[in-house]
């Protein structure tokens, strides 16, 4: 039987997805290339929680090692959120989101690499079917598209990578701490990337030390208060009361919810081919399938948190 706690902890999951499913939109909006983007986003939201003396107490007792093994993940969590509003710029809100939903076949086949499970054939079978729905997205898309679905691509495997080994992780620290840790980390390592950006991938460089106007100021807190915080802080409160289970087939709305959004905001539909919304809809049925054989496995998140964005991160 629901009870009022589980109610209102489905309700707390779906307002998470939302504003998730927003951060596309965001990206769309705001104005500055894919790397001074990411950049900031991580460096207001490490800012935020370097306010928490709670942060600090669990840097103090986190071993050494373990805080290294967080800042390794963390450079992954940089590399993603790099080549997902990468692919943002270089398609379209509605095309990253739906290679995001690429992450969970590809976490069922990285997942028991890292974490050492024992692996499903399941799993490689809905790996294969969703080859159909990618080959109707890439058919449905303009050439000049593609090369945000490679970046797309590329952003969901470094979903599925960050994403299993925070798993593999889950116990070792305080989430927030973990977070902040993680995050800090992907900021230094995007300020050393920043000079280099130019040559490896000039479509995402952009000076990092240039104040945003005052509306991509606005879209960035944006961004990192209402779409990472604060989902991640309703997550933990709603995992509390929800099956693993329940929350992976809530979270896999992502995707349709930004697509969603997109269309009706910018009315991308009027960019993509019927046959994009076909390899959509085989996409994300692989993605339920998985969710419903998968059963009490623990849910990974497009974002996961950051940081567990527990991901939640488990994202």
């Amino acid at each position: 039987m629901r009870t009022p706690e589980t109610t209102r902890a489905l309700w707390q999951i779906h307002l998470c997805v939302l504003l998730w499913g927003f951060t596309a939109i965001l990206g769309k909006l705001i104005s500055l290339p894919a790397l001074p983007l990411v950049w900031w986003r991580m460096l207001i939201v490490v800012a935020v929680l370097a306010l928490l003396p709670r942060v600090w107490r669990g840097l103090r007792m986190m071993p050494a090692g373990i805080r290294w093994a967080y800042a390794g993940i963390g450079v992954l969590v940089a590399l993603h959120w790099l080549t997902f509003y990468g692919a943002i710029k270089l398609s379209n809100a509605s095309v990253a989101a739906t290679c995001i939903a690429f992450a969970t076949p590809m976490t069922a086949l990285v997942e028991p690499l890292l974490t050492r499970q024992r692996f499903r054939p399941t799993d490689l079978l809905l790996g294969l079917a969703a080859l159909p729905g990618i080959w109707l997205v890439v058919g449905g898309v303009p050439a000049g598209m593609h090369a945000g679905i490679l970046s797309g691509v590329v952003s969901a495997l470094l979903v599925a990578l960050f994403g299993s080994l925070n798993k593999r992780m889950v116990d070792a620290g305080d989430p927030l701490t973990v977070t902040a840790l993680e995050l800090g980390a992907g900021t230094l390592t995007l300020t050393v990337l920043a000079p280099l950006m130019p040559l490896l991938v000039p479509a995402f460089a952009g000076p990092l030390l240039v104040l945003p106007s005052a509306q991509d100021g606005l879209w960035l807190v944006l961004l990192a208060l209402a779409c990472t915080l604060l989902p991640f802080a309703l997550c933990l409160v709603a995992l509390r009361h929800l099956s693993a289970f329940t929350a992976q087939l809530s979270i896999n709305l992502e995707p349709v919810y930004a697509i969603v959004l997109a269309a009706v905001l910018f009315g991308e539909q009027q960019e993509l081919a019927p046959r994009f919304y076909g390899g959509v809809a085989i996409i994300l049925g692989v993605v339920f399938a998985q969710g419903l054989l998968a059963g009490r496995r623990p849910p990974a998140h497009a974002e996961q948190a950051a940081v567990s964005e527990a991901h939640r991160l488990t994202e």
